[in-house]
């Protein structure tokens, strides 16, 4: 049987955002019992997803699939103020299961607005967090900055009073370079007083940083809506690591893609459980002699806090 070292990165899998948004359902369901809706898949992950499904989670896009007189719950990346808006019109009880970090960047974008400055975010057309937080405040507010060419190139109405935002889950590295040429463009421009880049994804980024030039490949499990799982496949392709492709879990692996593999790296999304990263290396072993290794590169021990109403519950 052929040797096979696994280097797993660490930190990786679930953060304290994903992780407050599936108690959110699962304590709803213990209190209103099912079924309880979800606008939007509450995390980017079809095992999560499925799991709350069987205790009778229903996931919708709209409100206006849910019944009246129902509980619903906005997913972890946010909405526009419309929803909630809507749900009270409606008089829907809603739960708001959006990280606490990306209410940050709403709030954030809301105080500049008011004091006069138009906002650039810097993030992905139609990913539901750019959505809900372009949709906190009145259109052309807020311009898109999606890479690149498009920081070197934008025209803008509004030059004297320019700030940026950020997407919670991008590429580190491609982020800096943004921001970097919008200040030489507009060295006026306010950025956030911490980052908006998220703790758990520059953490992951790290992480896969640290192994890629140790893997011949690297594995990522998550989620292909998953923006944070996209970039962790990058940023091991940018560092040194020949290959690397996005899993959804174990059923999903080409086998022939590991042939003359001898370095494994093995990581997952901020949305992905780690019985899907036991489930991986559990499936190695019967094909492999393998080995299993950790690069540590941060610790992780933040955790939100949960709507009074489920803490009181």
């Amino acid at each position: 049987m052929q040797d096979l070292q696994v280097i797993l990165a660490s930190p990786r899998g679930f953060c304290g955002g994903v992780e407050r948004a599936i108690l959110i359902v699962e304590k709803a369901l213990e209190l209103y019992g099912a079924p309880v809706y979800v606008r939007h898949e509450i995390v980017h992950n079809k095992y999560v997803v499925d799991n709350l499904k069987a205790k009778g989670a229903i996931f919708v896009e709209e409100l206006d699939e849910i019944p009246d007189d129902v509980p619903v719950i906005f997913s972890a990346h946010g909405v526009p103020k419309s929803v909630p808006l809507e749900a009270k019109n409606r008089k829907l009880h809603y739960l708001d299961a959006t990280c606490p970090l990306v209410s940050k960047v709403h709030r954030e974008s809301e105080r500049l607005y008011a004091e006069g400055y138009h906002i650039l975010l810097i993030g992905h057309k139609g990913h539901p967090e750019v959505i809900g937080t372009m949709g906190q405040l009145p259109d052309g507010a807020i311009t898109l900055i999606e890479d690149l060419s498009q920081a070197e190139s934008i025209t803008l109405l509004q030059t004297d009073k320019l700030s940026y935002v950020t997407q919670t889950t991008l590429s580190v590295d491609d982020t800096i370079e943004m921001i970097k040429t919008l200040k030489t463009r507009f060295p006026d421009i306010r950025g956030p007083k911490m980052e908006d880049i998220c703790y758990a994804t520059t953490n992951r980024q790290m992480a896969i940083k640290a192994i890629a030039e140790k893997c011949d490949a690297i594995i990522i499990i998550g989620s292909p809506n998953s923006s944070n799982s996209q970039r962790l496949v990058e940023t091991a392709l940018r560092h040194g690591c020949k290959k690397a492709q996005l899993i959804l879990r174990v059923a999903d692996i080409d086998w022939d893609w590991l042939k003359d593999v001898k370095n494994l790296g093995l990581s997952a999304g901020a949305s992905a459980p780690e019985i899907l990263v036991d489930e991986m290396i559990e499936a190695l072993n019967k094909n492999y002699k393998v080995t299993v290794s950790e690069v540590k590169v941060a610790d992780e021990n933040i955790e939100f806090k949960l709507p009074r109403e489920l803490v009181i519950a």
